[in-house]
């Protein structure tokens, strides 16, 4: 399953022997070795030395060190260093503030600080409605952590978190023309993160929750919800929910099955899969099956929480108490947010005709994606090296410039509903098939067509 990565990109600066072969040779040494070759640039030469640098792709750190290894025993070659060009990205951050503003000379800084800044300031006070147009409240969001749920990795904290955080607020900026900035708190405890959140709010248009751990991340959105007035937007559970909604909309055209018809089996009920699950009933789904670690979702049975409590309500109506691999059996898709490995090549063959596979677990799905393909009719996954990506790039950058541009207060069910229709529809017929049924993150118009929906069904309901 695992394959060398851009997120493993190793630079090797070695000095060989002039000769003509001396790259050639390097070049297949590292193919051995079973990284990817990148880039071989010869940095120096002389009549008797050539200093080069060989740029590939490796599986994680322990293959690094074995490239490494294979290089040094090479006859006459000489390792000098090797960089790992992820941490060279992170040197520094990958976010700054800049002045939008000119401050070259006096009355500048009479208008943008003292004493003209007070002018603004009165206004405000007396209007708190103008600090979204005077102020970079109308376009900035929060990116708030705790650090309790870090992309795959758990519970690693605040600090550890910060990498993500900040490359989600460039993702902002890049994507969506949103100033966003990392709250990483200190805090794991639900009450002082929603004190704290409370507190800084009036500096934002809007708060992402991102990486909290569940159940308590579904207590501290619904509790900044009631209490702010700006939208608050988990990206782990709704995020998820409106790119998968987007992609199955696709994946079901391309198989042609309606959503209100197809038997789906969800395995993983934290975070993501509860926000799909909520999606997806109120997009029209009536069959669905869920599973969390302790086996399926029943209404009869007690469930540990409220989030689990309404899910078994509201799905499994058949009262189905089998297994997953039970549950696979005629089934037309399965949606995974859970675990890798968990299914077998065997499951997805028992599947229904022209079945759906969305295995998200990250970096090992559910299922080999290769095994998956030779009985399902689309498969998907959250890798980038592998078809069907479901990325929530694809999401949160065009919803809040929609948000943030509607001025709206909150986030509502069919605004969520309406950036999965936009996402779906930046695949046209003509495009559409089983190896492609979302939209590249690199499509310019991904975002603004998001950003025009959520901006258009916001003013409709009077979100404001």
């Amino acid at each position: 399953m695992a394959v060398p990565s851009p997120g493993n990109s190793m630079t090797f600066r070695v000095h060989v022997p002039a000769d003509f072969s001396a790259a050639s040779d390097l070049a297949t040494e590292v193919g051995r070795a079973g990284a990817v070759l990148t880039g071989l640039d010869v940095v120096e030469s002389s009549n008797r030395v050539l200093h080069i640098d060989l740029t590939c792709n490796t599986i994680d750190d322990a293959h690094a060190a074995r490239v490494t290894e294979r290089l040094k025993a090479l006859d006459g070659v000489t390792v000098e260093s090797v960089t790992d060009g992820t941490f060279a990205m992170h040197i520094g951050g990958k976010i700054a503030v800049a002045p939008t503003v000119p401050l070259d000379n006096r009355d500048d800084l009479a208008r943008a600080y003292t004493p003209g800044v007070a002018r603004v300031c009165n206004a405000i006070a007396a209007d708190p409605a103008e600090a979204r147009r005077l102020t970079i409240k109308g376009n900035t969001v929060a990116v708030v952590t705790d650090g309790s749920a870090v992309l795959g990795l758990g519970n690693i904290g605040p600090a550890a978190a910060l990498p993500v955080m900040e490359g989600k607020a460039a993702l902002f900026k890049q994507f969506g023309g949103v100033d966003a900035w990392p709250v990483c708190l200190d805090t794991q405890d639900t009450e002082e993160i929603i004190r704290t959140v409370r507190a800084i709010a009036p500096s934002y248009g809007g708060i992402n929750l991102e990486d909290i751990a569940a159940p308590r991340c579904f207590e501290i959105e619904r509790r900044l919800r009631e209490d702010l007035d700006i939208p608050v937007f988990h990206d782990d559970q709704h995020g998820t929910a409106v790119v998968v909604l987007a992609a199955l909309t696709n994946a079901l055209r391309v198989v042609d099955k309606p959503l209100d018809e197809v038997r789906i089996v969800v395995s993983g009920v934290g975070a993501a899969g509860s926000a799909i699950i909520r999606l997806l009933l109120a997009d029209g789904a009536e069959r669905i099956t869920a599973f969390g670690r302790e086996g399926v979702l029943r209404s009869a049975d007690e469930q540990p929480d409220p989030t689990r409590a309404w899910l078994a309500a509201n799905t499994n109506h058949d009262q189905f108490a089998g297994g997953l691999s039970e549950a696979l059996a005629g089934a037309d898709v399965f949606i995974g947010v859970s675990a890798p490995n968990i299914l077998s090549e065997a499951d997805i063959a028992s599947m229904a005709p022209d079945a759906v596979v969305f295995a998200l677990a990250n970096p090992d799905p559910e299922v080999d994606p290769g095994a998956a393909a030779r009985h399902a009719a689309v498969v998907a996954t959250g890798r980038s090296d592998f078809p069907n990506q479901i990325n929530n790039v694809l999401v949160f950058p065009g919803l809040f410039r929609g948000l943030l541009d509607a001025g709206a207060s909150e986030i509502t069910t069919p605004m969520l509903v309406a950036a999965a229709r936009a996402i779906a529809e930046r695949v046209s017929p003509e495009e559409l098939s089983a190896a492609y049924i979302v939209p590249s993150v690199f499509d310019p118009m991904v975002a603004p067509s998001v950003a025009s929906a959520v901006e258009s069904e916001a003013l409709s309901e009077g979100n404001r």
